[in-house]
């Protein structure tokens, strides 16, 4: 359990506390965490991930670089984004023993994360088995200034040994993804200092290009030469004694055909012109640093959530395409294999709002991804029997779906899902990150070439879902799944039905706008989708009947219809529990009980929360928040939960739900960090922030904050741009009022804390 979140529920974040707050550290090694940490020392910058494993290996890692857009066809979820070619191996060897992590003696060790420069070092002091001691430190990045460039620094150092040390690298030309083969080799070689490797995928035909060469420092004697075996490698020999240190240098090129047409030789033009490490590592510092500027958060008086905050922001940047918009955010981000690199509802939610705010150019890239796949999303509402678009449950390159309808169960009989048939609230969360993305940036050109005809095809769809009830003269949403997935097949889901009226809404207003900024624009639109006067009468009517049981005395609203006939239960009855609620009594059991997977109506009042007052957040708060699984639920819900119970004044206790958040990938909270790293609840945090301590609420001035700050936080300080101009925070609990700077011309009120 989790419930009273501290310091000392967590031995290893001790020694977060004994770092910089930029630094994520490791100071001892234990091989029955290494794929819970390969997750936590991802690397990124936007085109790939790259997992934390070592570059010499280990038994049984799980090492993967995956390349954004790099999809394949697989079994049962149809295409699935693949573990590309590995660019990491390196090994040095002495005296015959090659160096490992689990050979010969480890003296001294320490792993690092610097979240600043994004970079992964590590430091060993290491025995051979014959007894040979050398200090060896490693340092690589994937470059935020150059997409196609990778590197990686190895220092060695002999402590007490004389003789010839040989380093050998290379690439892993043909990894599997879980055991899944993807690549067959086209052709592979070596030249000079320099190796290729040149890949296709099995079904989807992309290329990939890779070449490598190595340098070396501080010894003028040693040569570089290529082994031609089954896989190219290059090698290098030196002499040793005691106090000498020697670097090499691995730099390593990389395209795919998803680029350019010829991805082999744009990879070698490109490693003939690279400049050595240094060099490349400057230029990647500087584009660090030039993000950092406008999205870091600095907490000060609390060390722990310092770092956290800075990791979960760290982990979106470096898988957020920074030059591509047919991608988006898997929500495992580029760091691990499950769901498949598939593309969910977590972007646009959780993910987007970080993005729009402090880096509004990634955001669009991201939304024009959804605009790209519209033809997908045609396709799916057709072949469903309805109208316009309807956005897949999980997406990939076409948007066409590809949840798998079937899979199999730890006893190998087949599960139906049903979230790609009936889990149709993902078209408005769509429709609502285009509008928020607009309203946040006035992007008005993005809005008339891609957004408009997103809002409005899907509209289309929903007035082609609903259903008139002749009963209760209003429209139902039948057969659906909300967000809390503990409940299938259900109907009338408020989430949804709520999220339907708001879409509608927002689309009439969208439209009486865009016919007389653009109407030559809104003349095709019509055109093309049939937008008569009789269509935008019926999106009215549907808005102002669609139904929702609500009590008018309480404000309380059913999850759906039927709910509050379920079994009532108390979760408390189920602890100590270390596995999902849904996990301990069955998918059958736990969908005719009051138990929910992660906030459904609470999510919906977080998402309109400007049109539902206190009251009603509290009577919601109350019934649904102890009926939540907040530890093995989903981890989508935490982060949503500490910024409600900020609005409802209740900062120990969101304290407690953000920190599930910010540490479920650096603590491993959910036993599951292995996976890969929680995207959704990465943004979640950056909007537990911003939006739940700092307050932040946007209005017909700009950006104001009412602090609600956790006691141990002595200051909080972020920027937001809003409207092409940027606002500066800088909050603290003894402020009545801060400001912010000049160029945004807008006070921010902040209330006293007690």
């Amino acid at each position: 359990m989790l419930n009273d979140l501290c310091v000392e529920n967590y031995p290893s974040t001790e020694k977060l506390l004994e770092t910089a707050e930029w630094n994520v550290i490791e100071t001892e090694f234990n091989p029955t965490q290494l794929h819970h940490k390969e997750t936590v020392f991802t690397l990124g910058n936007g085109y790939l991930g790259t997992r934390g494993t070592f570059e010499e290996g280990y038994d049984q890692d799980s090492s993967a670089t995956l390349i954004n857009g790099l999809y394949d066809d697989t079994a049962i979820a149809y295409t699935e984004l693949v573990n590309c070619p590995n660019w990491l191996p390196l090994v040095v060897t002495v005296a015959g023993e090659s160096f490992r992590m689990n050979s010969g003696e480890i003296l001294n060790y320490e792993r690092r994360l610097d979240l600043r420069l994004g970079l992964v070092s590590r430091d060993v002091r290491w025995r051979s088995p014959k007894g040979h001691t050398l200090d060896l430190h490693f340092q690589r990045f994937t470059s935020l200034a150059d997409q196609h460039a990778l590197a990686i620094r190895c220092e060695i150092t002999s402590v007490d040994f004389a003789g010839d040390i040989t380093v050998e690298v290379g690439f892993d030309a043909e990894p599997t993804t879980q055991g899944v083969p993807h690549w067959r080799t086209l052709n592979q070689g070596g030249a000079g200092e320099i190796i290729w490797l040149h890949s296709q995928t099995l079904h989807s035909q992309i290329q990939l290009g890779m070449a490598a060469k190595l340098v070396v420092e501080d010894d003028d004697t040693a040569t570089v030469c290529v082994n031609r075996s089954a896989s190219s490698t290059l090698t290098t020999t030196f002499s040793s004694h005691p106090g000498k240190t020697v670097a090499v240098e691995k730099i390593v090129t990389l395209f795919t055909s998803r680029e350019t047409e010829n991805p082999i030789v744009a990879a070698l033009q490109k490693l003939a012109d690279e400049p050595r490490y240094a060099t490349l590592l400057a230029a990647h510092i500087a584009a660090w640093e030039q993000v950092w500027q406008n999205s870091d958060i600095v907490i000060e008086g609390d060390r722990l959530s310092q770092v956290s905050v800075r990791y979960n922001i760290f982990q979106l940047l470096a898988a957020a395409p920074h030059q591509d918009d047919r991608v988006s955010i898997p929500p495992k981000t580029l760091s691990g294999f499950a769901y498949r690199g598939h593309i969910f509802w977590d972007t646009e939610i959780f993910i987007l709002p970080f993005l729009t705010y402090t880096q509004p150019a990634i955001a669009r890239n991201l939304l024009t991804y959804r605009y790209h796949t519209l033809p997908g999303a045609r396709r799916k509402a057709q072949e469903a029997g309805y109208q316009g678009a309807m956005f897949a449950w999980e997406s990939a390159t076409t948007g066409d779906e590809v949840t798998p309808r079937w899979v199999p169960d730890p006893n190998g009989e087949l599960v139906r899902i049903w979230c790609g048939d009936i889990e149709v609230h993902i078209t408005a969360d769509v429709a609502y990150a285009v509008w928020h993305y607009w309203q946040t940036t006035d992007d008005d050109n993005w809005m008339r070439d891609y957004g408009a005809e997103i809002i409005l095809d899907t509209a289309i769809f929903w007035e082609s879902r609903v259903q008139w009830n002749s009963q209760r003269h209003s429209y139902d949403i039948l057969d659906v799944i909300g967000p809390d997935e503990y409940h299938d097949r259900i109907d009338n889901n408020a989430f949804t039905n709520l999220m339907v009226q708001w879409h509608l809404y927002s689309a009439l207003a969208l439209w009486d706008w865009f016919k007389h900024v653009y109407p030559e624009k809104s003349a095709q639109l019509v055109e093309q989708l049939n937008l008569t006067t009789e269509r935008l009468h019926k999106w009215a009517e549907i808005q102002e009947r669609i139904f929702v049981n609500q009590d008018a005395a309480t404000g309380l609203i059913e999850q759906f219809e039927g709910f509050f006939k379920l079994e009532d239960v108390n979760l408390a009855d189920y602890e100590p529990r270390t596995k999902s609620l849904q996990g301990l009594l069955g998918i059958e059991a736990t969908s005719q009980k009051q138990m929910l997977k992660q906030p459904d109506v609470l999510m919906l009042l977080y998402l309109l929360r400007q049109r539902y007052d206190y009251n009603t957040l509290k009577a919601n708060w109350d019934y649904y928040n102890q009926r939540t699984d907040h530890t093995y639920g989903s981890s989508l819900g935490p982060a949503i939960h500490a910024v409600l119970a900020c609005d409802l004044n209740e900062p120990t206790e969101a304290f407690t739900h953000f920190q599930r958040a910010a540490l479920v990938d650096l603590e491993d909270v959910r036993l599951n960090a292995a996976e890969g790293i929680h995207a959704a609840s990465a943004g979640g945090v950056w909007q537990a922030v911003v939006f739940g301590f700092a307050g932040v609420r946007m209005t017909q001035f700009g950006p104001m904050a009412c602090p609600n700050l956790p006691p141990s936080w002595t200051r909080l300080k972020f920027r937001l741009q809003w409207r092409n101009e940027w606002h500066e925070f800088d909050l603290q609990p003894d402020a009545e009022m801060a400001m912010v700077t000049q160029e945004a011309k807008v006070p921010i009120y902040a209330s006293v804390m007690q």
